[in-house]
Protein backbone atom coordinates (compact mmCIF):
# COMPACT_ATOMS: atom_id res chain seq x y z
CA UNK A 1 0.00 0.00 0.00
CA UNK A 2 1.54 3.37 -1.03
CA UNK A 3 1.36 6.14 1.81
CA UNK A 4 -0.54 8.42 -0.29
CA UNK A 5 -3.11 5.56 0.08
CA UNK A 6 -2.49 4.67 3.72
CA UNK A 7 -3.03 7.90 5.13
CA UNK A 8 -6.50 8.89 3.33
CA UNK A 9 -8.05 5.49 5.63
CA UNK A 10 -9.17 5.78 8.97
CA UNK A 11 -8.37 2.63 11.32
CA UNK A 12 -11.83 1.06 10.73
CA UNK A 13 -11.02 1.43 6.36
CA UNK A 14 -8.19 -0.18 7.34
CA UNK A 15 -9.09 -2.76 9.39
CA UNK A 16 -12.05 -3.38 6.69
CA UNK A 17 -9.31 -3.87 4.11
CA UNK A 18 -6.93 -6.41 6.17
CA UNK A 19 -10.24 -8.37 7.06
CA UNK A 20 -10.82 -8.70 2.98
CA UNK A 21 -7.67 -9.50 2.85
CA UNK A 22 -7.16 -6.97 0.02
CA UNK A 23 -3.68 -5.91 2.23
CA UNK A 24 -2.14 -7.49 5.19
CA UNK A 25 -1.11 -5.98 8.55
CA UNK A 26 2.49 -6.14 7.57
CA UNK A 27 1.68 -4.07 4.93
CA UNK A 28 -0.14 -1.07 6.98
CA UNK A 29 2.99 -1.52 9.20
CA UNK A 30 5.89 -1.39 6.58
CA UNK A 31 3.38 2.01 5.46
CA UNK A 32 3.36 3.39 8.66
CA UNK A 33 7.30 2.86 9.06
CA UNK A 34 7.36 4.51 5.63
CA UNK A 35 5.29 7.61 6.58
CA UNK A 36 7.15 7.72 10.06
CA UNK A 37 10.73 8.07 8.20
CA UNK A 38 9.01 10.53 6.17
CA UNK A 39 7.76 13.14 8.55
CA UNK A 40 9.18 12.63 11.99
CA UNK A 41 12.46 14.40 12.06
CA UNK A 42 11.06 18.06 12.15
CA UNK A 43 7.56 16.99 14.39
CA UNK A 44 9.45 14.68 16.54
CA UNK A 45 6.22 12.81 17.54
CA UNK A 46 7.92 9.17 17.69
CA UNK A 47 10.57 9.22 20.74
CA UNK A 48 10.97 5.42 20.85
CA UNK A 49 10.43 3.28 17.52
CA UNK A 50 9.84 -0.85 17.43
CA UNK A 51 9.26 -1.41 13.38
CA UNK A 52 11.72 -4.88 14.02
CA UNK A 53 9.23 -6.10 16.52
CA UNK A 54 5.95 -4.72 14.86
CA UNK A 55 6.51 -6.06 11.48
CA UNK A 56 6.94 -9.80 13.41
CA UNK A 57 4.33 -9.40 15.61
CA UNK A 58 1.68 -8.55 12.27
CA UNK A 59 2.10 -11.61 10.65
CA UNK A 60 -0.07 -13.53 13.45
CA UNK A 61 -2.78 -10.44 12.78
CA UNK A 62 -5.73 -12.22 11.28
CA UNK A 63 -8.45 -9.36 11.25
CA UNK A 64 -11.06 -10.13 13.55
CA UNK A 65 -11.99 -7.19 15.61
CA UNK A 66 -13.41 -3.72 14.26
CA UNK A 67 -9.90 -2.30 14.52
CA UNK A 68 -6.95 -5.40 13.57
CA UNK A 69 -4.37 -4.82 11.73
CA UNK A 70 -3.79 -1.38 12.37
CA UNK A 71 -0.92 0.26 13.57
CA UNK A 72 -0.79 2.09 16.96
CA UNK A 73 1.65 4.10 18.96
CA UNK A 74 1.92 4.24 22.46
CA UNK A 75 2.04 7.04 24.78
CA UNK A 76 5.69 7.01 26.87
CA UNK A 77 3.90 7.28 29.84
CA UNK A 78 2.02 4.84 31.60
CA UNK A 79 1.19 2.49 28.32
CA UNK A 80 3.98 -0.15 28.99
CA UNK A 81 4.98 -3.20 27.18
CA UNK A 82 7.10 -5.28 29.75
CA UNK A 83 10.97 -5.19 28.30
CA UNK A 84 10.67 -1.72 26.00
CA UNK A 85 11.85 1.54 27.46
CA UNK A 86 9.00 3.89 29.27
CA UNK A 87 11.10 7.13 30.20
CA UNK A 88 7.72 9.15 31.30
CA UNK A 89 9.37 12.34 29.55
CA UNK A 90 11.64 12.08 32.45
CA UNK A 91 15.34 12.51 32.36
CA UNK A 92 15.02 10.51 35.68
CA UNK A 93 13.90 7.50 33.77
CA UNK A 94 15.82 7.66 30.41
CA UNK A 95 16.91 4.25 30.45
CA UNK A 96 14.06 2.89 32.82
CA UNK A 97 12.79 -0.99 30.95
CA UNK A 98 9.15 -1.53 31.88
CA UNK A 99 8.70 -5.02 34.03
CA UNK A 100 5.41 -5.14 33.28
CA UNK A 101 3.02 -4.71 30.23
CA UNK A 102 -0.20 -2.30 31.22
CA UNK A 103 -4.09 -3.62 31.30
CA UNK A 104 -4.57 -1.16 28.37
CA UNK A 105 -2.00 -2.19 26.19
CA UNK A 106 -2.68 -5.72 26.66
CA UNK A 107 -6.57 -5.00 25.58
CA UNK A 108 -5.55 -3.39 23.01
CA UNK A 109 -3.00 -6.63 21.72
CA UNK A 110 -5.50 -8.23 22.01
CA UNK A 111 -7.91 -6.69 19.90
CA UNK A 112 -4.94 -7.20 16.84
CA UNK A 113 -3.01 -3.53 17.20
CA UNK A 114 0.12 -3.82 16.45
CA UNK A 115 2.71 -1.50 17.98
CA UNK A 116 5.26 0.50 16.18
CA UNK A 117 6.70 3.30 18.71
CA UNK A 118 6.17 5.24 21.64
CA UNK A 119 4.89 9.12 21.33
CA UNK A 120 6.52 11.93 23.18
CA UNK A 121 5.27 13.28 26.37
CA UNK A 122 6.10 15.96 29.07
CA UNK A 123 7.86 14.79 32.23
CA UNK A 124 5.24 13.17 34.05
CA UNK A 125 2.06 14.38 31.78
CA UNK A 126 1.83 17.28 34.04
CA UNK A 127 1.94 19.78 31.31
CA UNK A 128 -0.22 21.01 28.44
CA UNK A 129 2.74 21.38 25.90
CA UNK A 130 5.05 18.34 24.94
CA UNK A 131 8.49 19.96 24.89
CA UNK A 132 10.69 17.82 27.36
CA UNK A 133 14.16 19.00 28.80
CA UNK A 134 14.74 14.45 27.49
CA UNK A 135 13.92 14.56 24.04
CA UNK A 136 12.75 18.47 23.31
CA UNK A 137 9.90 19.56 21.44
CA UNK A 138 7.02 18.18 19.19
CA UNK A 139 5.94 20.18 16.83
CA UNK A 140 2.51 20.23 15.19
CA UNK A 141 1.98 19.19 12.32
CA UNK A 142 -0.28 22.66 10.53
CA UNK A 143 2.82 24.78 11.87
CA UNK A 144 5.95 23.38 13.15
CA UNK A 145 6.51 27.03 14.64
CA UNK A 146 3.44 25.70 16.73
CA UNK A 147 3.04 23.21 19.80
CA UNK A 148 0.63 20.48 19.35
CA UNK A 149 -0.17 20.61 22.73
CA UNK A 150 -0.21 17.95 25.66
CA UNK A 151 0.86 15.95 27.34
CA UNK A 152 -0.46 13.70 24.54
CA UNK A 153 1.27 15.74 22.13
CA UNK A 154 3.64 13.19 20.22
CA UNK A 155 0.33 10.98 19.89
CA UNK A 156 -1.65 13.86 18.17
CA UNK A 157 1.22 14.95 15.58
CA UNK A 158 1.70 10.90 15.07
CA UNK A 159 -2.32 10.80 14.17
CA UNK A 160 -2.37 14.58 12.39
CA UNK A 161 0.74 14.02 10.00
CA UNK A 162 -0.72 10.78 8.87
CA UNK A 163 1.90 8.33 11.19
CA UNK A 164 -0.92 6.11 12.36
CA UNK A 165 -4.83 6.67 12.17
CA UNK A 166 -5.46 6.22 16.00
CA UNK A 167 -2.92 7.11 18.74
CA UNK A 168 -2.29 5.88 22.46
CA UNK A 169 -3.41 9.03 24.91
CA UNK A 170 -4.27 9.64 28.22
CA UNK A 171 -6.45 12.87 29.92
CA UNK A 172 -5.64 13.88 33.13
CA UNK A 173 -7.08 17.84 32.77
CA UNK A 174 -7.68 17.74 29.15
CA UNK A 175 -4.41 15.93 27.56
CA UNK A 176 -6.06 14.15 24.94
CA UNK A 177 -8.70 17.01 24.22
CA UNK A 178 -5.81 20.28 24.40
CA UNK A 179 -4.05 18.76 21.72
CA UNK A 180 -7.30 17.68 19.50
CA UNK A 181 -8.13 21.32 19.37
CA UNK A 182 -4.80 22.32 18.41
CA UNK A 183 -3.63 19.58 15.19
CA UNK A 184 -7.88 19.04 14.04
CA UNK A 185 -8.64 15.37 15.58
CA UNK A 186 -11.05 14.03 17.48
CA UNK A 187 -10.28 13.97 21.20
CA UNK A 188 -12.84 11.70 23.45
CA UNK A 189 -12.06 11.49 27.40
CA UNK A 190 -14.36 8.76 28.43
CA UNK A 191 -16.49 8.49 31.54
CA UNK A 192 -14.49 7.76 34.71
CA UNK A 193 -13.41 4.19 35.15
CA UNK A 194 -14.85 3.20 31.91
CA UNK A 195 -11.29 2.05 30.21
CA UNK A 196 -8.50 -0.35 32.03
CA UNK A 197 -6.11 0.72 34.74
CA UNK A 198 -3.07 -0.88 35.71
CA UNK A 199 -2.25 -3.73 37.07
CA UNK A 200 0.11 -2.10 39.53
CA UNK A 201 -2.42 0.73 40.32
CA UNK A 202 -6.16 0.84 40.75
CA UNK A 203 -7.08 4.58 39.96
CA UNK A 204 -4.99 7.71 38.02
CA UNK A 205 -4.45 10.73 39.94
CA UNK A 206 -7.86 9.60 42.12
CA UNK A 207 -9.91 8.79 39.01
CA UNK A 208 -8.82 12.69 37.52
CA UNK A 209 -6.70 10.49 34.60
CA UNK A 210 -7.96 7.85 31.72
CA UNK A 211 -6.03 6.04 29.02
CA UNK A 212 -7.42 6.08 25.76
CA UNK A 213 -6.69 7.50 22.39
CA UNK A 214 -6.75 10.27 19.47
CA UNK A 215 -8.36 9.75 16.18
CA UNK A 216 -8.87 11.75 13.04
CA UNK A 217 -12.68 10.03 12.98
CA UNK A 218 -15.54 9.57 15.29
CA UNK A 219 -15.66 6.62 14.35
CA UNK A 220 -12.55 5.16 15.25
CA UNK A 221 -13.09 7.23 18.44
CA UNK A 222 -16.20 4.70 19.14
CA UNK A 223 -14.68 1.76 17.87
CA UNK A 224 -11.81 2.16 20.01
CA UNK A 225 -14.41 2.75 23.00
CA UNK A 226 -16.34 -0.75 21.78
CA UNK A 227 -12.66 -2.66 22.50
CA UNK A 228 -11.11 -0.90 25.48
CA UNK A 229 -14.18 -0.47 27.82
CA UNK A 230 -14.23 -2.86 30.71
CA UNK A 231 -15.40 -3.63 33.85
CA UNK A 232 -12.23 -4.05 36.08
CA UNK A 233 -13.00 -5.80 39.31
CA UNK A 234 -9.92 -4.80 41.11
CA UNK A 235 -10.19 -0.67 39.90
CA UNK A 236 -11.04 1.79 42.35
CA UNK A 237 -13.69 2.74 39.56
CA UNK A 238 -15.93 1.40 37.39
CA UNK A 239 -18.51 2.57 34.69
CA UNK A 240 -21.14 0.12 33.41
CA UNK A 241 -20.46 -1.38 29.75
CA UNK A 242 -22.39 -0.31 27.01
CA UNK A 243 -23.56 -3.50 25.85
CA UNK A 244 -25.23 -1.81 22.16
CA UNK A 245 -21.81 -0.52 21.30
CA UNK A 246 -20.59 2.58 20.28
CA UNK A 247 -19.71 2.40 16.85
CA UNK A 248 -23.44 0.85 16.41
CA UNK A 249 -24.36 4.11 17.88
CA UNK A 250 -23.37 6.13 15.63
CA UNK A 251 -25.75 5.10 12.93
CA UNK A 252 -28.55 6.31 15.38
CA UNK A 253 -29.75 10.26 14.10
CA UNK A 254 -31.17 12.01 17.07
CA UNK A 255 -34.96 11.17 17.79
CA UNK A 256 -35.71 14.57 19.54
CA UNK A 257 -34.52 17.70 20.21
CA UNK A 258 -31.56 18.19 22.13
CA UNK A 259 -30.96 20.68 24.38
CA UNK A 260 -27.60 22.70 24.57
CA UNK A 261 -25.89 24.69 27.87
CA UNK A 262 -23.35 26.32 26.12
CA UNK A 263 -20.67 29.37 27.66
CA UNK A 264 -18.27 32.10 25.64
CA UNK A 265 -15.98 32.78 29.32
CA UNK A 266 -13.22 31.17 30.79
CA UNK A 267 -14.12 29.23 34.19
CA UNK A 268 -11.25 31.25 36.09
CA UNK A 269 -11.91 34.55 34.42
CA UNK A 270 -8.69 34.12 31.79
CA UNK A 271 -9.05 35.73 28.71
CA UNK A 272 -10.73 33.93 25.62
CA UNK A 273 -9.95 34.82 22.10
CA UNK A 274 -12.44 35.80 19.77
CA UNK A 275 -11.59 32.59 17.25
CA UNK A 276 -12.76 30.19 20.40
CA UNK A 277 -15.71 32.25 20.41
CA UNK A 278 -16.66 32.24 17.45
CA UNK A 279 -16.05 28.46 17.15
CA UNK A 280 -19.04 28.20 19.39
CA UNK A 281 -21.38 30.48 18.29
CA UNK A 282 -21.02 29.17 14.71
CA UNK A 283 -21.56 25.75 16.70
CA UNK A 284 -24.76 27.08 17.82
CA UNK A 285 -26.15 28.69 14.85
CA UNK A 286 -25.83 25.28 13.11
CA UNK A 287 -27.60 23.93 16.27
CA UNK A 288 -30.64 26.14 16.37
CA UNK A 289 -30.51 26.11 12.21
CA UNK A 290 -30.87 22.10 12.77
CA UNK A 291 -33.77 22.52 15.10
CA UNK A 292 -32.11 22.23 18.58
CA UNK A 293 -31.92 24.02 21.35
CA UNK A 294 -29.11 26.11 22.87
CA UNK A 295 -28.73 28.51 25.68
CA UNK A 296 -25.91 30.39 27.33
CA UNK A 297 -25.47 29.81 30.58
CA UNK A 298 -23.44 30.78 34.04
CA UNK A 299 -20.57 28.56 34.75
CA UNK A 300 -22.28 26.40 37.62
CA UNK A 301 -18.95 26.26 39.35
CA UNK A 302 -16.11 28.25 41.21
CA UNK A 303 -13.55 27.56 38.31
CA UNK A 304 -10.31 28.86 40.41
CA UNK A 305 -11.13 27.64 43.86
CA UNK A 306 -11.75 24.35 41.98
CA UNK A 307 -8.17 24.38 39.91
CA UNK A 308 -6.47 24.92 43.24
CA UNK A 309 -7.95 21.88 44.30
CA UNK A 310 -6.66 20.27 40.98
CA UNK A 311 -3.23 21.56 41.86
CA UNK A 312 -3.35 19.91 45.50
CA UNK A 313 -3.95 16.53 43.97
CA UNK A 314 -0.96 16.54 41.59
CA UNK A 315 0.92 18.04 44.37
CA UNK A 316 0.16 15.20 46.57
CA UNK A 317 0.48 12.51 43.52
CA UNK A 318 4.34 13.97 42.49
CA UNK A 319 4.91 13.95 46.54
CA UNK A 320 4.20 10.50 46.63
CA UNK A 321 6.29 9.41 43.43
CA UNK A 322 9.54 11.35 44.66
CA UNK A 323 9.05 9.68 48.19
CA UNK A 324 9.16 6.42 46.24
CA UNK A 325 11.85 7.53 44.01
CA UNK A 326 14.30 8.79 46.78
CA UNK A 327 13.93 5.61 48.87
CA UNK A 328 15.51 3.50 45.88
CA UNK A 329 17.80 6.03 45.17
CA UNK A 330 19.16 6.38 48.49
CA UNK A 331 19.51 10.56 47.64
CA UNK A 332 17.14 13.73 47.18
CA UNK A 333 15.25 14.49 44.07
CA UNK A 334 16.63 17.94 42.97
CA UNK A 335 16.00 20.72 40.24
CA UNK A 336 19.42 18.68 38.51
CA UNK A 337 16.84 15.60 37.71
CA UNK A 338 13.22 17.28 36.99
CA UNK A 339 11.95 19.90 35.68
CA UNK A 340 10.81 23.08 37.81
CA UNK A 341 7.03 22.05 37.07
CA UNK A 342 7.70 18.35 38.87
CA UNK A 343 9.88 19.87 41.66
CA UNK A 344 7.60 22.65 42.90
CA UNK A 345 4.38 20.32 42.87
CA UNK A 346 6.21 17.68 44.84
CA UNK A 347 8.06 20.41 47.26
CA UNK A 348 4.60 21.39 48.18
CA UNK A 349 2.97 18.03 48.08
CA UNK A 350 5.39 17.72 51.30
CA UNK A 351 3.36 20.29 53.29
CA UNK A 352 -0.65 19.38 52.09
CA UNK A 353 -2.68 17.66 55.22
CA UNK A 354 -4.81 14.75 54.77
CA UNK A 355 -7.75 17.41 56.04
CA UNK A 356 -6.79 19.53 53.16
CA UNK A 357 -6.71 16.72 50.43
CA UNK A 358 -10.01 14.92 51.54
CA UNK A 359 -11.49 18.57 51.00
CA UNK A 360 -10.14 18.72 47.92
CA UNK A 361 -11.75 15.61 46.81
CA UNK A 362 -14.81 16.43 48.22
CA UNK A 363 -14.80 19.61 45.95
CA UNK A 364 -14.36 17.53 43.14
CA UNK A 365 -17.64 15.82 44.07
CA UNK A 366 -19.36 19.18 44.85
CA UNK A 367 -18.60 20.07 41.30
CA UNK A 368 -20.06 16.60 39.60
CA UNK A 369 -22.94 17.47 41.65
CA UNK A 370 -23.15 20.97 40.30
CA UNK A 371 -22.90 19.58 36.53
CA UNK A 372 -25.62 16.74 37.38
CA UNK A 373 -27.83 19.21 38.02
CA UNK A 374 -27.18 20.63 34.83
CA UNK A 375 -27.47 18.34 32.95
CA UNK A 376 -31.27 17.43 34.24
CA UNK A 377 -31.92 20.41 32.27
CA UNK A 378 -29.25 20.38 29.39
CA UNK A 379 -27.98 16.80 27.07
CA UNK A 380 -24.85 18.53 26.51
CA UNK A 381 -22.78 21.73 27.96
CA UNK A 382 -20.49 23.23 25.36
CA UNK A 383 -17.43 25.59 25.70
CA UNK A 384 -14.65 26.36 23.51
CA UNK A 385 -11.63 23.40 23.92
CA UNK A 386 -9.03 25.51 23.99
CA UNK A 387 -9.00 29.47 24.51
CA UNK A 388 -6.91 30.08 21.46
CA UNK A 389 -5.21 27.98 18.72
CA UNK A 390 -1.75 26.20 19.28
CA UNK A 391 0.94 28.45 20.92
CA UNK A 392 4.22 29.09 19.74
CA UNK A 393 6.92 26.77 20.65
CA UNK A 394 8.51 27.99 23.76
CA UNK A 395 5.82 30.37 24.68
CA UNK A 396 4.70 28.51 27.62
CA UNK A 397 8.29 27.25 28.80
CA UNK A 398 9.29 29.45 32.00
CA UNK A 399 12.86 30.92 31.58
CA UNK A 400 15.55 30.90 33.90
CA UNK A 401 15.14 33.78 35.84
CA UNK A 402 11.02 32.86 36.52
CA UNK A 403 12.27 29.43 37.62
CA UNK A 404 14.61 30.84 40.15
CA UNK A 405 12.14 33.14 41.45
CA UNK A 406 9.45 30.36 41.42
CA UNK A 407 11.62 28.75 43.49
CA UNK A 408 12.49 31.22 46.11
CA UNK A 409 8.90 31.58 46.36
CA UNK A 410 8.60 27.85 47.08
CA UNK A 411 11.33 27.72 49.84
CA UNK A 412 10.45 30.89 51.85
CA UNK A 413 6.64 30.28 51.13
CA UNK A 414 5.58 29.79 55.02
CA UNK A 415 1.57 28.42 54.86
CA UNK A 416 0.29 26.12 52.16
CA UNK A 417 -2.12 29.07 51.04
CA UNK A 418 1.19 30.58 50.32
CA UNK A 419 2.60 27.35 48.81
CA UNK A 420 -0.76 27.20 46.57
CA UNK A 421 -0.56 30.52 45.40
CA UNK A 422 3.56 29.94 44.01
CA UNK A 423 1.98 26.62 41.97
CA UNK A 424 -1.21 28.42 40.64
CA UNK A 425 0.83 31.44 39.49
CA UNK A 426 3.33 29.01 37.76
CA UNK A 427 0.31 27.25 35.99
CA UNK A 428 -1.43 30.12 35.13
CA UNK A 429 0.17 31.18 31.67
CA UNK A 430 -0.73 27.66 30.65
CA UNK A 431 -3.99 27.54 32.28
CA UNK A 432 -4.31 30.88 30.45
CA UNK A 433 -4.74 28.85 27.02
CA UNK A 434 -6.80 25.42 28.56
CA UNK A 435 -9.20 26.86 31.19
CA UNK A 436 -11.95 24.46 29.81
CA UNK A 437 -10.58 20.75 30.20
CA UNK A 438 -9.89 20.12 33.72
CA UNK A 439 -13.73 19.74 34.70
CA UNK A 440 -14.42 17.21 33.49
CA UNK A 441 -11.37 15.07 34.50
CA UNK A 442 -12.55 16.06 37.80
CA UNK A 443 -16.27 15.70 38.02
CA UNK A 444 -15.21 12.19 35.74
CA UNK A 445 -17.84 13.60 33.14
CA UNK A 446 -16.83 12.62 29.50
CA UNK A 447 -16.04 15.25 27.22
CA UNK A 448 -14.83 15.71 23.50
CA UNK A 449 -12.98 18.28 21.44
CA UNK A 450 -14.41 18.29 17.86
CA UNK A 451 -12.61 20.15 15.27
CA UNK A 452 -14.79 22.98 13.76
CA UNK A 453 -12.50 25.61 13.20
CA UNK A 454 -9.98 27.77 12.37
CA UNK A 455 -8.74 31.09 12.86
CA UNK A 456 -7.42 33.30 9.82
CA UNK A 457 -4.05 31.58 9.58
CA UNK A 458 -5.81 28.44 9.06
CA UNK A 459 -4.91 27.07 12.84
CA UNK A 460 -7.48 24.36 13.73
CA UNK A 461 -9.44 25.11 16.74
CA UNK A 462 -12.14 22.67 18.78
CA UNK A 463 -14.92 22.64 20.67
CA UNK A 464 -15.62 20.94 23.68
CA UNK A 465 -19.15 19.02 24.38
CA UNK A 466 -19.60 17.33 27.97
CA UNK A 467 -22.50 14.85 29.20
CA UNK A 468 -23.32 13.16 31.99
CA UNK A 469 -21.24 10.48 33.68
CA UNK A 470 -21.68 7.41 31.82
CA UNK A 471 -23.57 9.31 28.67
CA UNK A 472 -20.19 8.45 26.39
CA UNK A 473 -23.12 7.25 23.93
CA UNK A 474 -24.47 10.41 23.47
CA UNK A 475 -21.41 12.02 22.81
CA UNK A 476 -20.35 10.17 20.14
CA UNK A 477 -23.88 10.29 18.64
CA UNK A 478 -23.71 13.99 18.84
CA UNK A 479 -20.13 14.32 17.14
CA UNK A 480 -20.97 11.77 14.34
CA UNK A 481 -24.11 13.62 13.76
CA UNK A 482 -22.02 17.27 13.18
CA UNK A 483 -19.20 15.55 11.49
CA UNK A 484 -21.47 14.54 8.73
CA UNK A 485 -22.42 18.34 8.22
CA UNK A 486 -20.58 21.60 6.97
CA UNK A 487 -19.40 22.62 10.43
CA UNK A 488 -16.95 19.81 10.66
CA UNK A 489 -13.32 21.22 9.95
CA UNK A 490 -11.66 17.69 10.51
CA UNK A 491 -8.20 17.35 9.39
CA UNK A 492 -8.56 17.20 5.03
CA UNK A 493 -6.77 20.51 4.78
CA UNK A 494 -4.02 19.87 7.10
CA UNK A 495 -0.96 20.12 4.62
CA UNK A 496 0.48 16.21 5.74
CA UNK A 497 -3.12 15.58 3.92
CA UNK A 498 -3.02 17.64 0.72
CA UNK A 499 -1.33 16.22 -2.44
CA UNK A 500 -0.97 17.15 -6.08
Amino acid sequence: MKQTEYIQYDGVELAALVRAKEVSAQELVQASIAQQTKVNGPLNAIVHHRHEQALEEAKSIQGQSPLSGVPFVLKDISQSIKGARLTSGSTLFKEHIATEEANYTRTLRKAGFVFTGFTNTPEFALKNITEPRLHGPTRNPWCHTRSSGGSSGGAASAVASGIVPIAGASDGGGSIRIPASFTGLVGLKPSRGKTPVGPSVGRNWQGAAIDFVLTRTVRDAAASLDILQTIQPDAAFQSPLYEQGYLHTLRREPTKTMKFAYTLTSPVGTPVSETAKEAVRQAVQFIEKEGHIAEEVEWPIDGEALMRHYYAMNCGEMSHLFHQLERQAGHAITLDHVEIESWMLAEAGKFITAREYVESLHAWDDAARHMSRLHDTYTYFMTPTTADTAPRIGELTLDASRIAELQEDMLRAETNDKRQDAIYEMFLPSLTYTPFTQLANLTGQPAISLPVASDEEGMPIGIQLMAMKGNDHLLLRAASYVEQTDLWKGFRNNPYFQHD
